[in-house]
C-alpha cells in the first residue's frame, strides 16, 4: 500500500502525455490540515491536464488553408481575365502582330476558366472539411431528402 500513490485532489492528477490545457479558477477551496482541523482558502488557481482537442485545431487548419488556396485561384482567375482583356485590345491596336496577339488571349481566357475549376473545387473542399468537423464535434447532420 505504501508504494501505490493515491491522490485525493483535483488539479494534481496528471498522466506522463498530457500536457496542460487551462486553468481553473475557484473562489473558495477547502481541505483539511492533516491534525483533524479543516481549512478554507480562497482564491485558489489550478492547472487541468489533459490532452487538447487535436481535431478540432487540424479541422481549423485545413479550413484555413483551403480558404486561402480558394483566394489565390480568385486573384489568378482575375489577373488571367485582364490579360485576356489586355491581349484583345493589343490585337486591334497591332494589326501586325495580330494572330499572335489573339492566341494569347485565348490562353489567358483557358488561365482563366481553370482558375475558376480550381476555386470551384477548393471552395467544395472548404465545404466538406466543415462538414467533417461538424460530424466530428458531435452535431447532427439532418438530411431530408
Amino acid at each position: 500500500m505504501a508504494e501505490e500513490k493515491k491522490h485525493h485532489h483535483l488539479f494534481h492528477h496528471k498522466k506522463e502525455d498530457e500536457k496542460p490545457v487551462g486553468e481553473v479558477y475557484s473562489e473558495n477551496t477547502y481541505g483539511t490540515d492533516g491534525a483533524g482541523g479543516y481549512y478554507e482558502n480562497t482564491d485558489a488557481v489550478g492547472v487541468v491536464y489533459g490532452k487538447p482537442n487535436d481535431d478540432y485545431e487540424k479541422f481549423e487548419k485545413e479550413k484555413k488553408e483551403h480558404k486561402h488556396k480558394e483566394h489565390l485561384g480568385e486573384i489568378g482567375g482575375t489577373a488571367a481575365a485582364a490579360f485576356a482583356l489586355y491581349e484583345k485590345h493589343e490585337s486591334k491596336k497591332d494589326p501586325e502582330h495580330a494572330h499572335k496577339h489573339k492566341i494569347e488571349e485565348e490562353i489567358a481566357a483557358t488561365v482563366g476558366v481553370g482558375a475558376g475549376g480550381y476555386v470551384f473545387h477548393e471552395h467544395h473542399e472548404k465545404k466538406e472539411t466543415k462538414k467533417e468537423e461538424e460530424i466530428a464535434g458531435g452535431k447532427k447532420h439532418h438530411q431530408l431528402f
